[in-house]
């Protein structure tokens, strides 16, 4: 029992985290929170105020919107959330008043008053078009007009960005002449329906359009020329009515959210814990391409992406004349709900006024690399731009292969210049000297030159010397432009993981979609791998390309990318490659104390404690590291069973921070095994305290209370 205990104690302890400072790239929340099992509430149970919100905003609010302000679970979150539906629709975002809000609400009391019949005004098709429409610019009506049911013609001016006419009415009849105002459509309803049915006209034909408008027209003339089509100048031969209303009654439910982007009501549940209730609303679009490229220098993949916003806002530092703005990236990698691997990455960009056009123009590119295991994975980046209060999301499925075996080609990749680097600075796009400067729209003018890289593993004595590489470009239209080149391998100097560029003239090609295939052959002629990558020639000469950020990372810390490389083997469970790259992050450099506590923890995991205690020997003596070094003596030396020399190193610790359960439940752990039951039960009731949720400390206190 006491044996279980220790160990229990010992787990739980690997999963507490250091006090050490964040390193170059920090671990940050997942940029996609673990999918939530998600129920939609019944409306009857929601608050009253709810309630009344889901009233309000019945015609205003996107369908996606609704499910989610649905599937939320608690008032918190509906709160926030209503908060960012009235913000994202607030005319005048910088004053304290939101127009459109006041304006809905006056709406929804008018329709309230004037539109009941049975039912609460805003329920009735009268109210439904004037919540969303607002109050007609004018009017016809017709109460009992002898020959003619009971109706009305609301005229209105529409949006033309909205999809809606220049103007058009609205009918509203009583059927048969009595109840409740209903929507006329008029290929639905037909004509005839507006007439009284009456005896006289009972004996029309309900398919003689002409005759029905001639009768209508003695009536009401005004209300005869948009009875068969709501839209002025539109009506059909013979005064027969068309299906054109149908497809207005849909631009007019959906034009309250027309012109509004609702994606930060999909985002919401992925982004409440990481994106604050003042960026929720201010979601943009972005252009972004992910590829893992295989660095042939430090022989590992490597993730590379690019994502461009699609609007880019800056502020300007009036003392310098410079615009500048900061954003930042929260990178997580994962295997379905699981993180493998997350960071974090503030970059910023700063340049003179007179530069403000071509950014704009252009836009920016934010950039950023990693190493990565082999695996499929999902990639997803949060970036938040912190001067504007916006944020965007990138999202991409990823496959990274193992290395070894058959030759194979990794690439293509494609871009619009190939810049020259030191061999000791690792930067997006960039193996060994040459970085590839890439659009991640793929889209190239005839003025370009398309630069073409990418890598053969693998590659023997006998392949450099006899293979090829076959490129074909091709149109994807139905008269296709083809080209093909051929690349010997022998042209470049062996290495087992050979990097190859080439470039291609835009010029040479018409403006089409193209495929560019790239196939490894071998001594043989035979084809031993091939692949594939589209892109767009432009019918322009030269179009804009975003201009890239990025920071780059000195390849003197090499070190610190085995460390990353080690915590996804650690996640995916691959304990001896996670254990290969922490000691080759370790020997790269003992003094980089996080490292080292990371390490020997993962080795206490491990049940390696004597390893565990070699490795934390570095952190004596270092006052950052004198926590560490005293916890995770003491929870190996506890493994090891030497309790006396646990408890000194614990209680070293326990002066240095008093407040963790880990530590106290080790302490406990001690003291029973030498006897000291007070001691024990002073230790394990100062656990509780901090945290009373622990289950198996409880039962552990009851028995050392009973004795």
């Amino acid at each position: 029992m006491n044996k279980r205990i220790g160990m229990l104690f010992l787990c739980l302890a690997l999963l507490v985290p250091w006090g050490w400072p964040a390193p170059q790239k920090t671990t940050a929340p997942a940029a996609t929170a673990k999918t939530e099992k998600r129920r939609s509430v019944d409306i009857k149970t929601l608050d009253p105020r709810y309630q009344e919100f889901l009233k309000l905003a019945a015609y205003i609010i996107s369908p996606q919107e609704r499910d989610v302000f649905l599937e939320l679970q608690n008032d918190r979150d509906r709160d926030i959330f209503i908060e960012d539906f009235w913000k994202l629709r607030d005319p005048t975002p910088g004053t304290p008043e939101n127009e459109y809000k006041e304006e809905i609400i006056k709406r929804f009391e008018h329709v309230n008053k004037y539109f009941n019949s049975g039912r609460p005004g805003w329920m009735t098709d009268r109210g439904r078009i004037w919540m969303i429409l607002g109050e007609p610019v004018s009017y016809d009506r017709y109460p009992a007009t002898q020959g003619i049911v009971p109706c009305e013609v609301w005229y209105y001016y529409g949006d033309i960005s909205k999809g809606l006419p220049n103007y058009f009415g609205l009918i509203f009849f009583q059927k048969n002449g009595f109840g409740e105002y209903k929507l006329y459509d008029p290929f639905v309803d037909g004509p005839a329906s507006l007439l009284e049915p009456l005896a006289s006209l009972r004996t029309l034909d309900p398919d003689d359009y002409e005759t029905i408008h001639d009768t209508i027209q003695q009536f009401a003339p005004a209300l005869a020329n948009i009875a068969t089509n709501l839209i002025p100048g539109e009506s059909a031969y013979g005064y027969q009515p068309t299906s054109r209303a149908a497809e207005l009654f849909a631009t007019i439910a959906e034009s309250p959210y027309k012109s509004l982007n609702p994606t930060y009501a999909t985002h919401f549940f992925d982004y409440k814990g990481l994106v604050s209730t003042e960026y929720l609303t201010n979601y943009i679009e972005n252009n972004g391409w992910a590829t893992v490229i295989l660095d042939p220098g430090l022989d590992q993949p490597f993730v590379h992406f690019s994502i461009v916003p699609q609007k880019l806002s800056v502020d300007l530092y009036e003392p310098k004349s410079q615009y500048y703005s900061d954003f930042k990236l929260d990178v997580s990698l994962r295997r379905g709900d699981e993180v493998v691997f997350q960071y974090s990455r503030d970059l910023s960009i700063a340049f003179p006024s007179s530069e403000i056009s071509r950014y704009r123009q252009n836009g920016i590119a934010l950039e950023d690399a990693f190493p990565v295991c082999p695996g499929q994975y999902k990639l997803a980046v949060l970036v938040q731009n912190t001067v504007a209060k916006e944020f965007t999301v990138f999202e991409r499925s990823i496959t990274v292969p193992e290395i070894g075996g058959s030759p194979s080609i990794n690439g293509p990749f494609l871009g619009y210049k190939i810049r020259s680097f030191p061999p000791d600075i690792l930067i997006p796009f960039k193996t060994m000297t040459q970085k590839l400067v890439v659009d991640p729209k793929m889209a190239f003018g005839s003025g370009d030159e398309i630069d073409l890289m990418f890598s053969v593993s693998d590659v023997s004595s006998d392949l450099w010397q006899n293979g090829e590489i076959g490129i074909e470009v091709k149109g994807l239209s139905k008269e296709p432009t083809v080209k093909n080149y051929t690349m010997r391998l022998a042209d470049s100097p062996y290495h087992r993981i050979m990097s190859l560029t080439s470039s291609i003239p835009a010029s040479e090609l018409v403006p089409d979609y193209y495929e560019l295939n790239l196939s490894l052959l071998g001594p043989d002629r035979k084809v031993l791998d091939a692949k594939s990558a589209q892109f767009v020639i432009s019918p322009d000469k030269a179009i804009a390309h975003p201009i890239a950020s990025a920071k780059g990372f000195s390849l003197t810390n090499q070190f610190y990318l085995h460390y990353e490389l080690a915590r996804q083997y650690d996640k995916l469970g691959l304990r001896d490659k996670a254990e290969a790259e922490y000691a080759l992050g370790f020997n790269g450099n003992p003094n980089y104390k996080e490292g080292a506590s990371e390490y020997a923890r993962f080795l206490l995991k491990a049940h390696k404690f004597d390893e565990a205690l070699s490795v934390v020997e570095t952190l004596k003596g270092d006052e950052k590291g004198k926590y560490d070094y005293f916890l995770i003596t003491g929870l190996a030396t506890m493994a090891k069973a030497d309790y006396e020399a646990a408890v000194k190193d614990l209680l070293a610790a326990n002066t240095i921070y008093n407040s963790d359960t880990v530590l106290l439940n080790a302490l406990g752990t001690c003291f029973m095994k030498l006897g000291q039951r007070e001691q024990a039960l002073n230790a394990f009731e100062a656990s509780l305290k901090l945290n009373d949720k622990q289950e198996e400390v409880k039962k552990i206190v009851a028995a050392l209370q009973k004795k």
